[in-house]
């Protein structure tokens, strides 16, 4: 099969969920003897490989605006793959829906990956939250595939729209810890730190961890790793706290130190609210990490009894840090229990057959018409 990936900031990843997709699907695809394409934003990757783990890369511009970096580069993605001989193309992104009708036009078959519930998110304007829901109201009309890597957001599109989408879950490794000399460029040492990954945004609460942390009696210290490209008064607030114990570390794409930050935290907290399966999550359950998550329907769903659960509330989850410290016994168990549920339920090798299966049956549809 000719298989191609759009809608991401391209391979090799350094930037988020559905970069680490694009890379572990399309490599094992690759692998299993399937032609792979992936677009990628030229301005992102100063080093323009050809090829990478058996895909084809292709490099194409977007307008560095932030309501429009990620239509503009989907919109020449989808003209150049349009005169392309694929037999489908996998779209990432719920945004990304009004521009499929170029492929649609085309003949192309399409797959367009749903993600979360993108109008909740607290990043977004007024203006662009409706453009979310508009797009959403719109991909559930259109005759593409849909995709939910949550089975609580393939609920939500039966619920609220009757339409059925194909669940097939994210996926993660399983980590250990091989070099902890890696934390010593970030002032860390093994077990001395609380671990936040995310970017700084309202709805995942890095604001509520820095207040929870700040009153808790400890000689452990908070790292932050994350930011934002944009500059917010939420993003200001955050990086005027001032403490000798909370460290702000930046993005960090190294994979190496990426692992020893996650093996070697003494807990990971996890405040996204909103959407589906969040990839930082499954990675911290992977690394073996005590997750102490935001009590929403889509962390439980991933998590289980892996992981404890804190309320929108800044003494609950100071509470809930304060019990990681007091419980040694109790955390091997959870441990070992988040790591089993990445083993059982979120293997790449197993998701990669899922959508080697889908595109299979989407393909066969099309010659045959349907």
């Amino acid at each position: 099969m000719k298989i191609a990936l759009v809608g991401t900031r391209g391979v090799p990843a350094r930037y988020g969920g559905f970069e680490t997709c694009a890379e572990e699907l399309g490599r094992r695809l690759a692998a299993r003897g399937h032609e792979v394409r992936v677009y990628c934003r030229s301005s992102l990757y100063p080093k323009r490989l050809a090829n990478y783990e058996g895909m084809t890369l292709v490099y194409l511009p977007a307008l560095k605006v932030r309501a429009l970096e990620t239509l503009s580069h989907t919109a020449l993605s989808l003209l150049h793959a349009a005169a392309r001989g694929d037999d489908a193309l996998l779209v990432f992104n719920l945004a990304n829906s009004p521009l499929l009708w170029v492929a649609r036009l085309a003949g192309k078959r399409v797959v367009l990956h749903t993600d979360g519930l993108e109008w909740m998110r607290g990043k977004w304007p007024a203006a662009g939250r409706r453009y979310y829901r508009w797009a959403e109201r719109l991909a559930v009309k259109l005759r593409v595939v849909l995709i939910s890597d949550s089975a609580e957001i393939q609920k939500y599109f039966e619920r609220s729209h009757g339409r059925r989408t194909e669940y097939i879950s994210y996926g993660a490794p399983v980590l250990e810890s091989a070099s902890p000399a890696l934390l010593e460029p970030f002032g860390l040492r093994p077990g001395g730190y609380f671990l936040q990954m995310a970017r700084f945004e309202p709805e995942n609460n890095v604001d509520l961890t820095v207040e929870a942390f700040l009153g808790l009696e400890t000689d452990k210290i908070l790292a932050l790793v994350g930011g934002s490209p944009y500059r917010t008064p939420y993003v200001e607030k955050l990086r005027a706290v001032q403490h000798p114990r909370v460290k702000f570390l930046g993005f960090v794409y190294d994979r190496d130190a990426l692992r020893e930050l996650l093996t070697n935290s003494c807990a990971y907290v996890h405040g996204n609210e909103v959407g589906g399966t969040n990839p930082g999550l499954l990675q911290a359950l992977g690394a073996g990490c005590l997750v102490v998550a935001r009590d929403v329907v889509y962390n439980r769903e991933v998590a289980g009894p892996a992981a404890l659960y804190f309320r929108k509330d800044a003494a609950d989850l100071r509470a809930k840090m304060a019990w990681t410290l007091d419980r040694p016994a109790r955390l091997v168990e959870m441990k070992a229990a988040a790591r089993k549920t990445v083993r059982e339920r979120y293997d790449w090798d197993a998701v990669a057959l899922a959508y080697e299966s889908l595109f299979a049956r989407v393909i066969s549809a099309g010659r045959a018409g349907g």
